[in-house]
């Protein structure tokens, strides 16, 4: 059934309810209960739900380049690398989030729907959260999102740490406290001091950086907004020269018409000169044949 289901998710908005319901349907006639109860369960998404699964659907390597910008930057943050390293690779998924951004508002102009902040706000959201738990084990996934994410926070970024940190710091938990020497709580201090430290400073990395992405959508929407104003205004003008022009045609056309009638009137009226000239020429001929024979 997974196929049928992403064919679901793919579909434009409008047809998801219908599509499921005849999908629920098939299966149920097919004798399938279990899928069939599962496929009718499934939810509509969100709008800015089903954008993102669009752009996961439609554009998969951008978001392949998002889901990596995530995972590296937040390596860099949990091992403590260098600032310049870890502001390179902020900027670079800052610029994956804008251009998936991009695509968005043209998804959501294709599918009759209007980028307000709010949409713009909760995708832009819902692709920092895929992004900050990429693909760790458990972690959300885009194709088939009916509900928006928020990007984690502090407690939960702190557990995203590398494996192998994990594992050290689970080790050193494990141990049984009596048996611990003051070195060892000392670096197990420590251990859990860096950290801490480092899942703070990915958090407020994260905040500023979504706090820029936001803004750059909300710039982007504010000049696709202006753009479709402009484009409106250039197509009632169009409109209104169009309709002069018709009316322009129309009236030359009467006008021709017009023209044709009085040449038609005129040569008309040549003919009937002529021919008057040609009885007047007749009348005189026989006036002066009668004043001859009097004579």
């Amino acid at each position: 059934m997974g196929t049928d289901v992403d064919a679901l998710f793919k579909l434009p908005l409008g047809e998801f309810t219908s599509a499921r319901n005849a999908l629920a349907a098939r299966l149920k006639k097919a004798g399938q209960q279990t899928e069939a109860a599962e496929a009718k369960a499934l939810a509509k998404p969100s709008v800015s739900a089903w954008v993102v699964n669009q752009l996961y659907w439609r554009h998969g390597y951008l978001f392949a380049r998002l889901i990596d910008a995530g995972e590296r930057l937040r390596r860099a943050q949990t091992t403590q690398q260098t600032s310049s390293p870890a502001r390179e690779l902020v900027n670079a998924r800052r610029e994956v989030v804008a251009a998936l951004m991009t695509t968005a508002a043209d998804i959501l102009r294709e599918g009759g729907y209007s980028d307000t902040r709010d949409v713009v706000r909760r995708v832009t959201s819902t692709l920092e959260a895929l992004s900050a738990y990429g693909s760790l084990t458990g972690a959300t996934s885009a194709g088939r999102l009916t509900v928006d994410l928020e990007p984690p926070g502090f407690e939960t970024l702190a557990g995203l740490v590398p494996r192998r940190d994990a594992s050290k710091l689970r080790a050193t938990e494990s141990a049984p406290t009596v048996r611990q020497s003051s070195a060892k709580e000392a670096k197990r201090g420590h251990e859990q001091q860096r950290l801490s430290a480092a899942a703070k400073s990915a958090v407020r990395e994260t905040e500023r950086e979504l706090s820029v992405a936001r803004k750059q959508a909300e710039r982007a929407a504010a000049n696709l907004k202006t753009a479709a104003t402009h484009a409106k205004k250039s197509e009632g003008q169009r409109a209104k020269l169009e309709k002069q022009l018709a009316a322009a045609a129309k009236k030359a056309d009467a006008s021709q018409r017009s023209a044709r009638a009085a040449d038609a009137e005129a040569q008309e009226a040549n003919l009937a000169v002529e021919s008057a000239e040609r009885q007047l020429q007749l009348a005189r001929s026989r006036l002066e044949q009668l004043v001859g024979t009097r004579d």
